[in-house]
C-alpha cells in the first residue's frame, strides 16, 4: 500500500485529487492539508509514503514546505503539483530534493504513474518539462531574469505576487520585516523593477501566475 499525503490549499482540488487516487489499487490517501505548516506538522509525527505538494498557498508555501520537511526526513518522497510550466520552477524544485514535479493539467493516470515512480526510488518529469530544462541550459541567464533569484527570493516573491503583505510574510516565515525588506529590494534590483505593481507585471510575463484566476 502506497500511502499519499495530498497537501492543496482548495478544497476542491483536495477532493477531486483525492477521489482518484483511493480508486488506484494500493493507493490510499491517509491525510489531507490545506498548508505548508499542516503538512510539516503531519509529517513530523507520521511519515507518508508520497506527498503530493502545491506550490501556491498561503503562508510558507509548497517550496519552504517541501526544504523543512527534507530536514528532517529527507528520505520523504516529495512530487510538487503546480500549475507553473516554466523555468525557473522545475529546476529550483529539483535542485532543493523534490522527487517529482507535476503540473496541475496533469493527465490522472501520470499522476499515478509518476507516485509509484517515485516510490520505487525514481525521480519524475513529465517528457516536455524534462526537455524544456535540458534546452533552458543552453540559454542565457538574460533570457530568464527569475533564475537570478535565491530559493528565499523566489519564494517571497510568489507571496507578493499573490497580494501578501510584508508583515503577513515576516509572520509566515518567521523573519523580520526588515529582512523581507531587504530580500524585496535587492529583487527589485535583480530584475530592473521598482515596486510591487511592477514586479507583478514581471511574474505575469513569465508565467509565474495563473492569469485566470486574476
Amino acid at each position: 500500500m502506497i500511502n499519499i499525503l495530498l497537501v492543496d490549499d482548495h478544497e476542491l482540488v483536495r477532493t477531486g485529487i483525492s477521489k482518484i487516487l483511493n480508486e488506484v489499487k494500493g493507493f490510499k490517501v491517509i491525510n489531507e492539508c490545506e498548508t505548508g505548516e499542516e503538512a510539516i506538522k503531519f509529517c513530523r509525527k507520521t511519515e507518508p509514503d508520497v506527498i503530493l505538494m502545491d506550490m501556491d498557498m498561503p503562508g510558507m508555501g509548497g517550496l519552504e514546505a517541501t526544504k523543512k520537511i527534507l530536514r528532517f526526513a529527507p528520505d520523504a518522497k516529495v512530487i510538487v503539483l503546480t500549475v507553473h510550466t516554466e523555468e525557473p520552477f522545475p529546476t529550483k524544485v529539483m535542485q532543493i530534493g523534490a522527487a517529482g514535479y507535476l503540473t496541475k493539467g496533469t493527465a490522472p493516470n501520470e499522476m499515478v504513474n509518476a507516485i509509484r515512480a517515485v516510490n520505487s526510488g525514481q525521480r519524475y518529469l513529465p517528457a516536455k518539462i524534462a526537455q524544456q530544462m535540458a534546452l533552458s541550459k543552453f540559454k542565457s541567464a538574460e533570457e530568464s531574469p527569475l533564475k537570478t533569484l535565491s530559493d528565499r527570493e523566489l519564494q517571497i516573491m510568489l507571496m507578493i505576487t499573490r497580494g501578501e503583505k510584508v508583515t503577513d510574510i515576516s509572520e509566515d516565515l518567521h523573519l523580520s520585516t526588515k529582512t523581507i525588506n531587504s530580500y524585496r529590494y535587492r529583487m527589485f534590483e535583480k530584475l530592473d523593477v521598482s515596486n510591487d505593481v511592477e514586479l507583478t507585471h514581471l511574474a505575469i510575463r513569465h508565467g509565474m501566475i495563473n492569469t485566470e484566476k486574476l
